[in-house]
This record gives C-alpha cells, structure tokens and sequence, in this order.
C-alpha cells in the first residue's frame, strides 16, 4: 500500500473504523434521551413517509458503510481534528462573502446541509433558520454540529430519509467528493429542494486543476513523505491524522475530481438554471464577475509542470455551483 494512497488497499488491521476517541457525550443518559426525542420530534415533518429512523441522542436511518464512508465517520468523529475543522475549515470572509450573496440570510428558512461535518456552514453564516437540518455519517461531527445548531440525523448522503422538495436551501460544502458516487449524492440533495429553492455546492477539488503529470506527479506521490519528514501539512502527528484525513479524499486526487460537466449534467437535465463559477477559494462576491484569485506557489509550479495554464478558468482549484431548481421565478 503506497502511503501517499493510503486508503486504496484493505483495511489496515490496527485500526477499527471507530477506534479513535469518541466525541464527549451529553450529561447524562436522560439528557441524551431527551435531546433525542426532541430532535426526533423536530424531524418529523421533514421526513418521507415511512421512513425508518430510530431515536438516540441522534436520529439515525439505516446505513450500509462502504469502506469510504467508514473512513468519513471515523475521521470526523475525532474529537481533536473535528474540532480543529469546525475551527479553521472554510471559515474564511471570502466564503462567507460569496454564499451570503446568494442566499442571503437563512432567517426564516429551512437549511438542509449534506455532509455537514461539525457545522461549518451554520457557524460561518450565522442566522437562525426556521430548521436546520444537518446530515453526515459521523456521530461526532453531528454532536458539535448540534451545538451549532442544527437538528442532526446520522444519514447516507446517497439515500436520505427526507422527504422531497422541503429545503429553501441545500448546501453541500466540501462534501461530494468524500462521497462514493458524486453525481448520486447531487441528485439526492437536488430532490429535497422546494420549486424555486436553492442547490449551493462549494470547495470540491475540480478536475482539471488537479491533473498532475510527469514531474508533478511524481511531487504528488512524494508529498506525504515529504511532508512527514519535515512535520509539515497542515496534520496532527496524534492518532496517525494524516492517513485518516487523505483517506477520506474519496475524489480528491489527480485523474478524479469535480467537474462543471458533472453538476450540469445531473441538474440540467432536471431543468434546473446552474451557474458554475471556478474559484481558487480567498475570493468573495468577486466571483460572480469571473475572478478566479490566485492559487498558491506550489500549485503554480505543479500546473505548470502538467501544461495546465494557472489563472484559467480549468485551473481553479475549486468549482463554487449555485443551482435554483425549477418551479418558481428566482434570481442568481
């Protein structure tokens, strides 16, 4: 098993999906069935008939773990790096800069964010949304994302029991491509917007701006060596963070990765109106006019390297998609 590939092969012996630390729990076991009746009782009318959710301090469906999804819920279960995501992660001016342009302030409305890790979205946004609903696989992430203040449900991103068209807004921030099946999960959180309702989707790696070759491939396969040796990379060093963390980048490695094709084809085809805008993330309401920012030094030189043309549209890092779905006048 190569380490700068540190999921592809099986599931290394010494390590169990749920074997970190886990998430510090409520006060006592009354006060998590409480939490999990009202949370439930919440959920309610935002649920598809049927639909097989059992009470705990969370609500849960039913999920089937593939070996990705279990390498998501145990990463973002950690206590430390879930705190250290919920702190630093996509909190930046620009991001809220940019999301706030076009959903204005979530006073009022029902928020559905997939893959809403520790929160990230709501802490950053700020409001008090009519219902909040956040959906991730990890039970630690939905205890802080709780916090936050959202009504958590430990769901599969590709089969949510939610009902259709109940959500003003659904936000996928830096989520698709720790899914399975990408163009699965779009489809998904397209169904659970109202007529009119928004799809916003941010932060996942685009194709093109990540297709390494040659040299810089090879600078791809070395950098976690690289980065060990010098105690570099934006990882912890406790309970081997690193490898956790790369194996969750289900879709986030050279040959894969995010694509404008991809979001137009599953939501056109729906009649949704879809403006993609790439970006390389510190650019704020600058996006809609076609700033791409720059991206850093060291992605310069490994475009280069590849013949990929840095400050294109092709070379941003990221793809910023807002989506309205059909049924109801809107704008942008």
């Amino acid at each position: 098993m190569e380490q700068s590939e540190p999921f592809a092969g099986a599931w290394p012996e010494s390590a169990t999906p749920f074997d970190s630390p886990a998430a510090p729990p409520l006060a006592s076991h009354e006060a998590r069935n409480r939490a999990g009746q009202d949370y439930l009782r919440r959920l309610q009318p935002y649920l598809r008939a049927g639909a097989a959710v059992k009470a705990g301090w969370c609500p849960r469906a039913p999920i089937r773990y593939t070996q990705g999804m279990r390498a998501n819920a145990h990463y973002f279960s950690h206590p430390k790096w879930t705190d250290d995501w919920l702190a630093r992660v996509h909190r930046y001016e620009e991001w809220r800069e940019r999301w706030h342009a076009v959903t204005g302030s979530l006073d009022g409305k029902v928020l559905v964010d997939v893959g809403c890790g520790p929160g990230n979205v709501l802490a950053t946004l700020g409001g008090t949304p009519r219902m909040a609903i956040g959906v991730d696989v990890a039970e630690g992430s939905l205890l802080r994302a709780a916090a936050v203040g959202y009504v958590p449900l430990q769901a599969d991103a590709h089969d949510m029991p939610l009902a259709s068209g109940i959500a003003d807004i659904v936000a996928i921030n830096g989520s698709l491509h720790h899914c399975d099946d990408m163009a699965a999960v779009l489809a998904e959180a397209a169904r659970l917007v109202k007529p009119g309702g928004l799809l916003v989707t941010d932060h996942d790696p685009q194709f093109t701006a990540w297709d390494f070759r040659g040299v810089a491939m090879l600078m791809w396969r070395l950098r976690v060596p690289i980065y060990r040796w010098l105690k570099r990379g934006g990882h912890d060093s406790t309970d081997n963070e690193q490898y956790w963390a790369l194996a969750t980048e289900l879709h986030h490695r050279p040959g894969d990765g995010m694509t404008e094709s991809l979001l137009r084809g599953v939501l056109e085809q729906r009649g949704w109106q879809v403006k993609v805008h790439p970006h390389n993330h510190y650019v704020g309401a600058e996006v809609f006019e076609g700033k791409i920012g720059p991206s850093p030094l060291k992605m310069r030189v490994a475009q280069r390297l590849s013949g990929i043309r840095p400050g294109t549209p092709q070379a941003a890092m990221s793809l910023f998609c807002v989506a309205r779905a059909p049924g109801a006048d809107g704008g942008r």
